[in-house]
């Protein structure tokens, strides 16, 4: 991710590589295995292999894209638990959205109080 005054080059950390690999059942999700690699492109064993679930769910405003971390130490093991990460996004998610029903909610302006930065609340003065 680029700040605003980043140079437009932006440097990847060497010590920071992965290998990303995408797997699918082509109806439910799909899972990214990110194998930690050195600048050769050799396996780092010295990094964890990571498992990241992605998925969607359905809205009355279209598809809602979930991504969540697996907690796993081989593909079968992703492939197993990717359902509950599924399940755990989705709630969080359901959970922010109500979060920002409420914060919508409660920022609604009130004729005739001085919120809105209408001077005189609003009110129209001869």
């Amino acid at each position: 991710m680029f700040e605003q005054n980043d140079s437009p080059e932006g440097k990847m950390d060497v010590n920071a590589l992965y290998l990303e690999e995408v797997f699918t059942d082509q109806k439910v999700g799909t899972i990214r295995r990110m194998t930690p690699v050195t600048a050769e492109g050799e396996k780092d064993s010295s990094r964890p292999v990571l498992y990241f679930g992605q998925a969607q769910m359905m809205t009355p405003a279209g598809a809602l894209p979930l991504s969540f971390e697996i907690e796993a130490k081989s593909l079968s093991a992703a492939v197993a638990e990717f359902s509950d990460g599924a399940k755990a996004a989705m709630e969080r998610t359901i959970e922010e959205l109500k979060e920002m029903r409420r914060q919508q909610a409660s920022s609604i302006v009130i004729p005739g109080s001085n919120s809105g930065g209408i001077p005189g609340g609003g009110k129209i003065q001869l």
